[in-house]
């Protein structure tokens, strides 16, 4: 910091204020001093920095599964709300497993990090403790004691079986994603409550967040005894999709489909999925605030934020005659 505000000839309050995008510096100043920067290469020492304010400028982001498209979306999402707060990124992938989710949230501990956006594989807390003294948000799951953003997944799940409902199906299949999962059960719930008042749920199976379908779900779409089907997510239902197809089924005058996630894949299917979305930039947006407001004062009651979201109509699910 002293090189840098030598070589822009000012004081070193000034040349730390520009850096850090606080105090009182004029913009013409502190542009002069970020273009110095950039010119000699300067740095900020995060390390020297956290040891100093107690603060390093870093939240963690923890992820099960980069493969899946609505991770990626989401990834993106909160680095954007993170850099509007001040803050930079680490991100880590856990890949499903639990052992990296634990071995992640200690080095997130580790790093001294300001906060932590936690997206845990399940509904467990495999932290071991280690968030103990670090603001944590969990999203989409749920753990005790940590705050919470999460969507209604029930009454999500109402709206995608009423959807289906006011289009005239009244037998349908459900494809859900892996049941150990709160939301999962809540959305497929949500759908089954459309239903009860008259309908039918010929068959309720379960899937991996894969287009890949298990050897039940792809025997019952062979039935054909359903004019539609619920996915637990745009992953399967894109699967289902493409077996349907390569059953001859034309979707959606043979099959209606509906997912959940509104991924950008969703609207490149042949046809367009129509599916319940995920409010992705919101949920970034309200992690982040949450932890800010923590940051510092770690204390009071946890919050759990529930978030509200529609279907997005399009092309894969059909009018059936009443």
């Amino acid at each position: 910091m002293k090189d840098l505000a030598r070589e822009a000839g000012v004081s070193l309050t000034s040349a730390s204020y520009a850096i850090n995008g606080t105090g009182s510096v004029g913009p013409k100043t502190r542009a002069h001093i970020l273009e110095v920067a950039e010119r000699i290469g300067f740095r900020l020492n995060l390390n020297a920095k956290a040891m100093r304010s107690g603060r390093s400028g870093m939240l963690a982001l923890i992820v099960p599964d980069l493969g899946n498209p609505f991770f990626a979306a989401l990834v993106q999402a909160v680095f954007r709300e993170a850099r509007a707060a001040g803050y930079q990124i680490y991100m880590m992938n856990t890949e499903g497993s639990e052992a990296l989710e634990a071995e992640a949230l200690a080095t997130a501990a580790g790093l001294r990090v300001d906060g932590v956006v936690w997206f845990s594989i399940r509904d467990k807390d495999t932290s071991a403790g280690v968030l103990a003294r670090t603001p944590t948000v969990v999203l989409d799951r749920t753990i005790d004691g940590y705050d919470m953003v999460t969507v209604d997944y029930l009454a999500a799940g109402r709206l995608a079986g009423q959807h289906l409902w006011d289009h005239g199906h009244r037998r349908i299949g459900i494809i859900a994603g892996p049941l150990d999962i709160a939301a999962m059960r809540d959305r497929c719930a949500g759908v089954e409550s459309v239903f009860a008042g008259g309908g039918e749920i010929v068959f309720n199976l379960e899937n991996a967040f894969s287009v890949d379908l298990e050897p039940s779900v792809k025997a019952a779409l062979a039935k054909r005894e359903v004019t539609a089907v619920f996915a637990g997510a745009d992953l399967i239902a894109i699967g289902a999709m493409r077996h349907a197809q390569d059953l001859g089924l034309a979707v959606p005058r043979d099959l209606s489909i509906l997912g959940f996630d509104d991924i950008d894949l969703s609207a490149l299917t042949q046809p367009a999925l129509t599916t319940v979305e995920l409010p992705v930039e919101e949920m970034a947006r309200e992690a982040v605030a949450i932890l800010v407001s923590r940051i510092g004062t770690n204390n009071g009651d946890r919050r759990r934020l529930l978030l509200g979201t529609r279907v997005v109509g399009r092309a894969s699910v059909g009018d059936l005659p009443l």
